[in-house]
């Protein structure tokens, strides 16, 4: 295939619906110092982290026969307007979808990449159904940022506050003003401080020289119920799946992803709704990690790293833009990565080899899943035995002392929150973390598994623990966290306790997300905890562990216990708290187990 020259047009102005230009850069077809003349397909990525960060993409595009256009959303580095995150990204989307499509390089058919951001917009856009979106690769976007990524089960991702600090030092304004960026540098500087200054108060700091910003931090702190604020369609993706646009789409997430949850989500919805191809790709990654062999300190091997990305989205585009039949339509629409055949011992980086392997389906979740139920018990264990009659396991949950985040489904908070999987022990690089023991020894962390597996368990697919809990507080949280326990080896003599996946439940939404429902001191009420999906395979001779607790920071807001308005009240109570796994109360996780050989 035919190889391009490539010529740059920067910040080419492109005019939204209420009048703000943004600004956009061109990368166009070219041979022997000109642009080629005729129409080309488009690919269009749309980013608040600078477009002139996406070179390498454009170029790339380009050389292939494409008009990429690198775009920086309204409000950031060359864009005008006010940034306000998510809040337009549906109607600028839209707007350049159809600008791209008017101009007369192009042949009216544009495709959208990006992650994170720039896949949440994406679908975002979709939403509006432009009639010139012809295909889609969303890499680690949402479908829904209350129900999971911004808040999850009522609870806040605090990654969202160090988000909004670290997006403030390359606001337009700091980029205007030295030293308005030097206090904005200073404030992120010490993120980790701040995180124990909650609730955060309106004006405290530099962010109040940022109105909008700062708006959003009180926003997205405070908005608890799942509102008209969070319907809005830059947040919820998954309430306008009707209207969203019919086009070929890859969804691509990782099983350490901050989206996991949210990009299985929209293909299990839109693969079911739409006529269109929908594809799934989820691999063993953290989030944007699909260009390493690990995440935290669990490796997967060199074959989980998809050293083609950019080959994968164009020949998506090659097929569904251009209409070359290069077969990607005939693959099954569901890859996905198994962890956990490895042996457990160090790598020569000193990970754990967790390894796994690569498998394909027709659906997800996986034709012929068994959801199976495995109970927890008065002593300690996880069985598949009914629980009998026994007295709960109480704890007390102190906000002032919440269990430290070692690891889980985290973005953009590496300096105070390390993403991926670790070895559930203390230590100095994990925040709150005091001493280097494991968080099962916490008085506050009730600890259920398994005897060692006689054969091997592979888990794969959605997860939701059903529990039965009291409280002496009128509200509380409850979280979840699955644990493949590998036993001891030469390399790690204690074993390894590492964290597959986890989530929370504030007690005020155990009902719905929006109409809060305080608890009533002592009543007992079932609690379902869902998780992020993951697939794992539990090898003979490990343990299968379920850790229940009440915090989990700071990958999540704690709750103090009152009652009182989150993010706002500066009061706490210590909460008693009680689970319950009877028989009356048969508290329980349900795992998605898959026959050997299953999914292929």
């Amino acid at each position: 295939m035919e190889e391009y020259e490539v010529i740059v047009r920067k910040n080419v102005s492109v005019p939204m619906r209420d009048g703000v230009p943004l600004a956009a850069d061109l990368y166009l077809p070219a041979r022997d110092g000109k642009v080629v003349e005729g129409a080309f397909p488009a690919v269009l990525e749309r980013t608040p982290y600078d477009k002139d960060g996406k070179f390498g993409e454009g170029r790339y595009f380009a050389r292939h026969g494409y008009v990429a256009v690198m775009q920086d959303v309204r409000g950031r580095f060359e864009s005008e307007g006010e940034w306000y995150p998510f809040a337009k990204e549906a109607p600028d989307g839209y707007d350049t979808v159809e600008w791209i499509a008017g101009q007369p390089w192009s042949d009216g058919k544009v495709g959208t990449i990006g992650g994170s951001y720039c896949g949440s917009d994406q679908s975002a856009l979709a939403t509006l159904d432009p009639p010139h979106l012809g295909a889609m690769v969303v890499a680690v976007g949402t479908s829904n940022y209350h129900t999971s990524s911004m808040r999850q089960n009522g609870a806040l991702e605090l990654r969202f506050m160090v988000y909004t600090f670290l997006m403030a030092t390359t606001s337009r304004e700091a980029l205007a003003d030295p030293g308005l960026a030097a206090a904005l540098q200073d404030d992120f500087g010490r993120i980790g401080e701040w995180l124990t200054r909650l609730p955060y108060k309106k004006g405290s700091s530099a962010l109040r020289f940022l109105p909008s910003y700062e708006q959003w931090l009180m926003d997205i702190l405070g908005e608890g119920e799942f509102n008209d604020y969070w319907k809005q369609r830059g947040y919820a993706i998954d309430e306008y799946y009707a209207e969203h646009a019919d086009v070929p789409t890859i969804y691509l997430g990782g099983w350490y992803d901050s989206y996991a949850r949210g990009t299985t989500a929209s293909y299990m919805a839109l693969s079911r709704a739409k006529k269109s191809p929908q594809h799934l790709l989820m691999g063993p990654w953290t989030h944007g990690g699909w260009g390493v062999s690990f995440a935290g300190d669990v490796d997967f091997g060199v074959d989980v790293v998809l050293d083609d990305y950019n080959g994968i989205r164009r020949r998506w585009f090659d097929r569904w833009l251009k209409g070359i039949d290069n077969g990607v339509d005939k693959k099954p629409p569901v890859r996905y990565f198994v962890m956990g055949n490895g042996d457990g011992r160090k790598d020569r980086n000193g990970r754990l080899a967790h390894l796994g392997v690569w498998r394909s389906a027709k659906d997800w979740p996986l034709p012929g899943t068994r959801f199976t139920p495995c109970y927890l018990h008065a002593d300690g264990t996880l069985g598949s035995e009914l629980p009998g009659a026994a007295e709960p396991s109480r704890y007390s949950f102190d906000p002032r002392d919440p269990v430290p985040t070692i690891g889980g489904c985290l973005s953009a908070a590496e300096m105070v929150m390390p993403a991926g999987g670790h070895d559930q022990r203390g230590g100095r690089r994990f925040y709150g973390c005091v001493d280097g023991l494991p968080l099962a020894a916490r008085s506050d962390v009730l600890v259920f598994e398994t005897p060692e597996l006689e054969e091997d368990v592979e888990v794969t697919g959605p997860l939701a623990v059903q529990l039965w809990a009291s409280s002496s507080a009128v509200d509380t949280d409850f979280t979840a966290k699955l644990i493949d326990v590998h036993p001891p080896n030469p390399d790690f003599p204690r074993g390894f306790e590492q964290n597959i996946t986890d989530s929370i439940i504030r007690g005020r939404y155990r009902n719905g997300r929006e109409e809060p429902e305080l608890m009533e001191p002592g009543e007992v009420y079932p609690f379902e905890i869902v998780m992020y999906p993951t697939s794992n395979l539990f090898k003979r001779g490990h343990r299968i562990r379920l850790d229940i607790s009440s915090s989990n920071f700071p990958r999540f807001d704690v709750n103090p216990n009152t009652g009182g308005e989150m993010g706002r009240d500066r009061r706490i109570v210590v909460a008693e708290n009680a689970v319950y796994h009877d028989a009356e109360h048969p508290s329980h996780i349900v795992l998605p187990i898959i026959p050997a050989g299953g999914g292929e």
